[in-house]
């Protein structure tokens, strides 16, 4: 796989931090996940990683943490500004040891400005980023996109490319750098075109009645008969002429600008009379942007999904994408396909191969400074 041969170090955070490991684990890295001695009852993202529990209040738990460093080739660091400094873990000092690290910081707002310190999730980073200022309906308050856009989009997603770039620039420099991955810049970053954009017609109205936004019957989701819904993105006149055809409503009495909240109750009573799988029946060969909305639950299993294998089910049953860009000579794979791996599962393999003694290891162990949940490798 492409990343095959990299190290990386994953300080647990919560998701942003997970996934951005979990995509550089899904491109063939090697990720080791550094957790606390009380683990995370949230860990959903760590198959395919290895878990090692270390007592970073402890000065042995941190040289562990150095001798991984050293080693390594990526350190994410998922704690608030100065965490890893007060544990002696600060990139100035790491970076000593070992110039080619990659010491990757995600962090809400960032490593410097006003807000630096403090506590948010992706609703307080999404916000101060612009971009939740324009999702909202006419008259109501912003909606938070559940913490797509700066937990993952803007935090983990942009964070994972930092790294990769930085390992590519290593290629030709031999040195590593720091990244610095705001969720709060990130989703702004993600959405660019919107911020450049400004000045089109398609925003000339107030959030939720534009083009994108909700504000045209043409650009809609539509209840269906059996409580399902269909999505519609007809915005150009050819797609919206298809669509309706699909409807067998005329164009004359239905205009695409003209008269919004005609068509869309219009469009309302017409898609309740059918079920979502009629509707697909009825749009599969018009060319109209109509699409049914799938349930994440059973996206899998929908008749246009099946054949693309987008998807597939863990040990749990639980419905997983493939990762994704999909790559010709080196695609990846998806690390969901391991079992996810208990806290300190891997501790002592990992301090073998770190070159500490089996005594070293059972005085690290009796006196607290690291758990392994598998003492008989001992």
């Amino acid at each position: 796989m492409a990343l095959k041969g990299i190290r990386v170090v994953e300080m647990m955070g919560l998701a942003p931090g997970p996934l951005c490991g979990t995509i550089l684990a899904d491109f063939g890295a090697s990720v080791t996940v550094v957790q606390k001695m009380n683990p995370s009852p949230f860990d959903v993202m760590s198959n395919g990683k290895r878990m090692i529990s270390l007592n970073l209040k402890t000065e042995e738990g941190v040289n562990v943490l150095k001798k991984l460093c050293a080693t390594s080739d990526v350190l994410l660091d998922t704690f608030r500004p100065g965490v890893m400094e007060k544990l002696g873990l600060g990139p100035e000092l790491v970076m000593k040891e070992n110039s080619r690290l990659i010491y990757a910081r995600l962090s809400g707002y960032g490593q410097n400005g006003f807000y630096k310190n403090s506590a948010g999730h992706d609703i307080n980073y999404v916000a101060m980023s612009g971009i939740l200022s324009l999702l909202s309906k006419k008259g109501e308050p912003p909606t938070p996109p559940l913490n797509l856009l700066s937990d993952f989009a803007g935090g983990g997603v942009l964070c994972a490319l930092g790294i990769v770039m930085a390992l590519f620039e290593r290629t030709k420099s031999g040195q590593g750098q720091i990244i610095d991955t705001s969720m709060t810049e990130g989703a702004a970053y993600v959405g660019k075109w919107l911020f450049k954009s400004r000045q089109l017609p398609i925003w000339s109205g107030e959030p939720g009645t534009n083009p994108l936004d909700g504000g045209f019957a043409c650009y809609q989701t539509y209840r269906t008969k059996d409580d399902k819904f269909m999505a519609v993105g007809a915005l150009e006149p050819q797609f919206y002429s298809n669509f309706l055809k699909g409807l067998q409503l005329p164009e004359e009495e239905f205009d695409q600008v003209g008269n919004n909240e005609h068509c869309k109750n219009k469009f309302q009573e017409i898609f309740l009379q059918k079920t979502q799988e009629e509707w697909c029946e009825i749009f599969k060969d018009i060319d109209a942007c109509v699409t049914p909305v799938l349930d994440i639950d059973t996206v899998d299993k929908h008749k246009y999904r099946v054949s693309d294998s987008s998807f597939h089910r863990d040990s749990n049953d639980m419905v997983v994408p493939e990762p994704a860009p999909r790559m010709s000579r080196t695609p990846g794979i998806s690390s969901a396909h391991k079992p996810l791996p208990k806290p300190g599962h891997h501790t002592i393999e990992i301090l073998n191969e770190l070159g500490y003694s089996k005594l070293d290891i059972e005085n690290l162990l009796q006196n607290g400074h690291v758990y392994a949940i598998i003492k008989s490798n001992l």
